[in-house]
């Protein structure tokens, strides 16, 4: 019977659409967990996803680029989704207007202490420089943050295992820290998810609010764009001191 059941797994894996149907029932069930127990950081959907994803490939022996033949399909939508977040944006404009001030000092330093924070700690322990290199872009969205650590030395492949990790992390414990430091404004707790969580942590904060979702996609998109600008700049004036 087994053996039956590997010959099945073999055609099926074959198919491109397999990896692509397998993560969207994989994340339909951890999301189910999710809200069956009420929504806590620690039973995150993404996180629960990815250990049942790669226990079924390695229990298979399916390689990932087998699987990646159909999960493309959902790597694709991350671009429209990503623009989509301009639409909850746009309806808070007029409280973006006065908050820019603000904004943009948070943005420098959450920006600014995810690079210097991480590599600082790494250095210390003895990392190389190529690790370092694909540690620092840790915070921001993965395509970007693959390009950054791509172009400073770094490995690709290891810096989206670290902004997964990063995004995981922070969407589980952004609630108990802005709690635990007393932050109570949506739009604050929304920019700074967003800013050290990208991503994930900014799906985790449209569960919250729709505001609380708008400011997490603009700090997401603006530490996008700061850190991809400072990373080289502060790489080229560590190597010249």
């Amino acid at each position: 019977m087994s053996g039956r059941l590997g010959e099945i797994w073999v055609y099926l894996a074959a198919t491109p659409l397999l990896g692509l149907a397998l993560t969207l029932l994989v994340y339909q069930a951890a999301d189910a967990i999710y809200r069956r127990v009420g929504f806590n950081p620690l039973a995150n959907p993404v996180a629960i996803s990815i250990v049942v994803l790669v226990t079924i490939l390695a229990a298979t022996g399916t390689p990932y680029a087998t699987y990646f033949e159909g999960a493309q399909f959902v790597h694709f939508l991350l671009g429209p989704a990503t623009v989509a977040l301009a639409v909850p944006l746009y309806a808070q404009r007029d409280r973006l207007r006065g908050a820019w001030r603000p904004l943009a000092g948070a943005l420098l330093a959450g920006s600014l202490t995810a690079i210097v924070s991480s590599v600082g700690i790494a250095w210390l322990l003895g990392a190389s420089p190529g690790t370092l290199a694909s540690l620092a872009p840790k915070s921001v969205t993965t395509p970007i943050a693959m390009a950054v650590a791509e172009q400073l030395g770094g490995l690709p492949s290891l810096t989206a295992v670290l902004v997964v990790t990063t995004g995981i992390v922070g969407a589980m414990s952004a609630k108990a820290v802005l709690d635990a430091v007393r932050v109570r404004d949506p739009a604050a707790r929304g920019f700074a998810v967003g800013v050290a969580a990208h991503g994930i942590g900014t799906a985790r904060a449209f569960q919250v609010s729709e505001e609380t979702g708008a400011f997490a996609g603009l700090g997401m998109g603006l530490n996008a764009i700061l850190t991809a600008l400072a990373l080289p700049a502060l790489a080229w004036l560590a190597a010249t001191l």
